[in-house]
C-alpha cells in the first residue's frame, strides 16, 4: 500500500496534468470562437442581396460578431451568446485585436420555442465603444440601438443620418435582417480574454490599445476579413526586436548615414 508521501505526489501530478489540459482546452475553445466569427463574416459578405450596407460599414467604429446566439422562450424568453468585438480610433484606422464579449437579454410575451442566430452589431459612434470597454453596455439604455437596413434598402441609403449608435443584424435559418435587441446587455468576457492572450486580468482597454500580449493567428484572420468588409488597412502584429551586431545596417566607411524622420502608428500621410 503506498505511503502518504507517494500518494500526495501522485495527486499533485494528477492535478497539475488536469490544469494543463484545462488551459489547453480553454485556448482552443476561444480560438474556435474566433474561427466561427470569421466564418460568419465571410458568409454574410457572400450574400450580396442582403448583406450589410457598405455605407454603414464605412462609418463603423466597432463591429461585434456573436455567432450562435440561442434564444429559448416559453412565455418568458432569454437570449445568450458569446462573440468578439473589434474597434478603431478613426474610420481609416486598422481594427484593434478582438475582445471577447457576451450578449444576454430577455423578453416577455406569448412565445415558445428555441432558435439560434448569428448576430452582428455595428457601432457608429465612439460612445458605445467607450461604454462597453468599462465592463458592460445595455442596448437601448446606455446606447441607442436600431434594426439595421439591408440589401438594396441599405445600398441606396447613402445619406443615412446614423441616428442610432448601434445597428443590429441577425441571420436565422438562412434569413438575414435587422433584429430588435433593446434591453440586451453586452459584457466583456474577462476569462475568455485572459485565456486567449495568456494574461490574467487583461483588460479590454489593454487589448484595444495594443498593450496586451500578441494574439494568435486566428485573430489575424478575423481582422483580415473585417478589413476587407470595411475597406480599411490590415493591422500587422509588431515585429519582435532581436539583438543584431552593432555594424549591421551601417553604411560603408566615408558615407554619411541617412536619417529618416520618426513616424507614428498608423503612418501619417506624407506632406506634398
Amino acid at each position: 500500500m503506498p505511503n502518504r508521501k507517494h500518494l500526495s505526489v501522485a495527486l499533485s501530478a494528477a492535478f497539475f496534468a488536469a490544469a494543463l489540459v484545462n488551459v489547453a482546452f480553454s485556448g482552443a475553445r476561444e480560438e474556435g470562437r474566433l474561427l466561427t466569427a470569421t466564418e460568419v463574416l465571410e458568409e454574410v459578405r457572400a450574400m450580396p442581396d442582403v448583406r450589410l450596407p457598405d455605407t454603414l460599414l464605412a462609418h463603423a467604429y466597432g463591429i461585434a460578431v456573436i455567432p450562435d446566439v440561442t434564444k429559448v422562450a416559453f412565455i418568458f424568453g432569454g437570449r445568450h451568446g458569446n462573440g468578439v468585438l473589434s474597434v478603431r480610433d478613426k474610420l481609416t484606422s486598422p481594427w484593434s485585436n478582438p475582445v471577447f464579449v457576451s450578449l444576454t437579454g430577455g423578453s416577455w410575451g406569448f412565445q415558445a420555442g428555441a432558435q439560434s442566430s448569428d448576430i452582428i452589431l455595428v457601432f457608429t459612434t465612439k460612445t458605445g465603444i467607450e461604454g462597453i470597454a468599462g465592463g458592460k453596455l445595455t442596448l437601448g439604455a446606455d446606447a441607442s440601438v436600431a434594426t439595421g437596413p439591408v440589401g438594396r434598402q441599405g445600398s441606396a441609403a447613402t445619406d443615412m443620418n446614423f441616428n442610432a449608435e448601434i445597428y443590429s443584424y441577425a441571420r436565422t435559418r438562412g434569413l438575414f435582417g435587422g433584429i430588435a435587441l433593446d434591453g440586451s446587455v453586452i459584457s466583456i468576457d474577462r476569462s475568455a480574454n485572459a485565456s486567449l492572450y495568456h494574461k490574467s486580468g487583461v483588460t479590454a482597454s489593454e487589448i484595444f490599445s495594443g498593450q496586451a500580449p500578441a494574439a494568435p493567428a486566428t485573430a489575424q484572420r478575423f481582422l483580415e476579413r473585417l478589413a476587407q468588409a470595411t475597406g480599411t488597412a490590415i493591422r500587422t502584429s509588431p515585429v519582435p526586436q532581436v539583438d543584431v551586431p552593432a555594424t549591421a545596417g551601417q553604411p560603408p566607411p566615408g558615407v554619411a548615414p541617412t536619417v529618416e524622420p520618426a513616424r507614428t502608428y498608423p503612418l501619417e500621410e506624407q506632406k506634398k
